[in-house]
């Protein structure tokens, strides 16, 4: 018969295939600590060693020193030498401990910091797909709470393995030389023990695997409410009480969960300590039968250094199964970091990648054939997420050149693939079809490091973290001087701001630059790009969440940004781009017309269209709501199948 789970359901072979395979990697990433980690077995070895002494040590006391087999009274000398060595032994043994535990914890930790750091620098290589796709809060959780959740195993749990089947195997081989009945009868139950720490170990991974799911929940909806943005947000629509409620929720079940993780195992727990403190008993009652049974070579020594030998067995077999049950729990935790560290990475760099530095290109941008979507998600185009059951494609079919030092728009309605398009640029994605080249050159065979510094982008909402403005700036360019910070500012018209600010560059801005106007804000990430210094210049809807009195200073401060560099703008806000060199009209992933401003105007295609919605007096877009055609939010017809009508006046 099959040993089953509380369920009744035999145990998936699969499953401890995967925990045996997650078990191993455990094991792997000691590798690097060969050498200490050889220290640590050493020391081990000598503490078991000299732990085992005493209890063998109590039979030629109590046989040779205290009741002398020949009669008579206590041979003191022999007694006085013996008590020595038994008081020496514990001292020794407790320093090899304190080195044993300090080594042990060395490497430990460091094994730790390489998981953590190599956790990190793999989630830094994972393309913007899987940020999109994941809560920041589960993020932050895989790499607090769940690396922290497996430190105590990398730091004493493996070592303490170690040391305890160490110490079982030295308390059984000096059992066994006093008395191997009395062994086998010790031994008898172990089996049982073994199979019930594995079944109540396999129930405690289960529920640790949710707890840590549960706190991830829990560090999601703390980091997404009590952000500046949550906060606000919350307050200004009154959703106080509510976004309580829910960290409650996920609160309570992850209490629940932590109570069942620290009761699972407990009864059985007090099986072990209880049979334990019966052992002793049993043995006397062996003992005592074996004596009555006739002459034989138990001594009252033996007796009692095999009870002491006892504890030396259960101590660390009752350490050790528990050590099971959290190891086997723990791997649910590494099951968690390696689902990481297994993610493949989409943006690779290639073999034969070159290297291309800014003051060496020219800044001519092409995209040929190319088709993209985002693989499984909604279609998403300057940062719309809605689904379009017909057509998964983002971009279909676009071919489109940019010449060295144009300013180049796209325009078009949202959700129209125009963010798409500038975010395939700098390699934020890789196409499915077709090429983004820059200067001839594949973006796919450029070094990220060379990609990067040809490339400045400048977004709606550019991110500000929470440190000074010179720190800030400094992104950019880490070896700027502080002339250089004041340069870039004065370019960028933020300098004489910074300069009105209590502390000047080294002034906080607050989470994501909270403290800033949305006006600064761009301004300071201006300069930060004008630092930064790239031959290709990405402005994505830069402007448009400013009122017009910062629009007009932060569009003065993007002019001397974008002379002689290549120069794209994503634009909704016509007014921006009506200069442009060339302008692209974007609609359902494709470009559907290009020229100046004049020649889109008189063209009277999409580019018209949205010109004359903007500036009024022309054909504007309308839509069906409930029966009614809606142009520029006005009821202007019944149901009609136009796609534009005349806005009224």
């Amino acid at each position: 018969m099959g040993v089953t789970t509380k369920s009744g359901a035999a145990p998936d072979p699969d499953q401890e295939v995967a925990v045996t395979a997650s078990a191993r990697r455990v094991v792997g990433t000691f590798r690097p600590y060969r050498r200490e980690v050889a220290v640590v077995v050493v020391l081990i070895l000598l503490g078991a060693g000299t732990g085992v002494v005493n209890p063998l040590l109590i039979k030629v006391v109590f046989d040779t020193a205290l009741f002398p087999s020949g009669g008579g009274g206590p041979d003191l000398g022999r007694l006085g030498v013996l008590v020595a060595i038994m008081v020496a032994l514990p001292v020794v043994g407790g320093v090899l401990g304190l080195a044993q535990t300090w080594r042990a914890n060395v490497v430990g930790q460091r094994v730790m910091r390489d998981l953590r750091e190599a956790l990190f620098a793999h989630l830094q290589r994972l393309s913007l797909r899987f940020f999109t796709d994941t809560r920041t809060g589960e993020i932050q959780s895989r790499l607090a709470n769940d690396v922290g959740g497996v430190q105590r195993v990398v730091t004493s749990t493996l070592s303490g393995i170690l040391s305890n089947v160490v110490s079982m195997g030295s308390a059984l081989v000096a059992m066994a030389v006093l008395s191997w009945p009395l062994t086998l009868l010790t031994l008898v139950t172990v089996p049982v023990f073994g199979w019930l720490s594995r079944s109540v170990g396999e129930r405690r991974r289960k529920v640790t695997a949710e707890a840590q799911e549960t706190m991830a929940d829990v560090s999601a909806v703390t980091q997404e409410t009590l952000s500046v943005s949550g906060i606000l947000l919350s307050k200004l629509f009154g959703r106080s009480a509510e976004e309580t409620a829910r960290f409650q929720q996920h609160n309570q079940r992850l209490a629940d969960l932590s109570v069942r993780q620290e009761m699972i195992g407990q009864s059985f727990y007090t099986l072990i300590f209880s049979f334990m403190s019966a052992t002793p008993a049993l043995v006397y009652l062996v003992a005592g039968l074996v004596l009555a049974g006739g002459p034989a070579h138990l001594t009252a020594g033996t007796v009692v250094a095999f009870t002491t030998l006892q504890t030396r067995l259960f101590f660390p077999l009752s350490n050790l199964l528990q050590v099971s049950v959290e190891l086997r729990s723990s791997l649910a935790l590494f099951d968690r970091i390696f689902a990481y560290l297994d993610l493949q990475q989409d943006i690779v760099e290639a073999p034969d990648a070159v290297a291309l530095r800014p003051e060496e290109a020219k800044g001519h941008v092409a995209f040929r054939h190319v088709r993209f979507r985002y693989d499984g998600e909604p279609h998403r185009g300057d940062g719309a997420h809605e689904e379009e059951p017909t057509r998964g494609w983002a971009l279909d079919g676009v071919d489109l050149e940019i010449h060295p030092g144009q300013l180049a728009a796209f325009i078009g309605p949202s959700g129209a693939g125009k963010s798409t398009i500038s975010s395939l640029i700098p390699r934020l994605y890789d196409v499915q079809e077709g090429s983004v080249e820059i200067d001839g050159i594949d973006v796919r065979r450029l070094r990220s490091e060379s990609l990067a510094a040809l490339i400045g982008f400048v977004t709606q909402e550019s991110y500000l973290f929470h440190g000074t403005v010179g720190d800030n700036l400094r992104y950019g360019k880490p070896d700027a001087t502080d002339e250089d910070l004041e340069e870039a500012a004065a370019a960028a018209f933020i300098l004489e701001r910074i300069r009105q600010f209590p502390d000047g560059f080294d002034t906080k801005v607050g989470e994501r630059g909270y403290r800033l106007s949305g006006g600064e804000k761009q301004r300071i990430a201006i300069a930060r790009v004008i630092l930064h210094d790239p031959r290709i210049l990405i402005l994505d809807e830069a402007t448009s969440a400013l009122d017009t009195a910062s629009e007009r200073i932060v569009q003065a401060a993007l002019e001397p940004l974008m002379h002689g560099r290549t120069t794209i703008a994503v634009a909704h806000r016509l007014s921006t781009i009506q200069s442009a060199d060339v302008i692209f009209a974007v609609d359902e992933g494709r470009i559907v017309e290009h020229g100046s401003h004049d020649e889109l105007v008189r063209r009277r295609g999409l580019y018209a269209r949205l010109y004359d919605q903007q500036f009024g007096g022309g054909w504007v877009e309308a839509h069906c709501v409930d029966g009614l055609v809606l142009a520029s939010g006005e009821v202007v017809a019944d149901e009609v199948e136009l796609d534009a009508v005349k806005a009224p006046g």
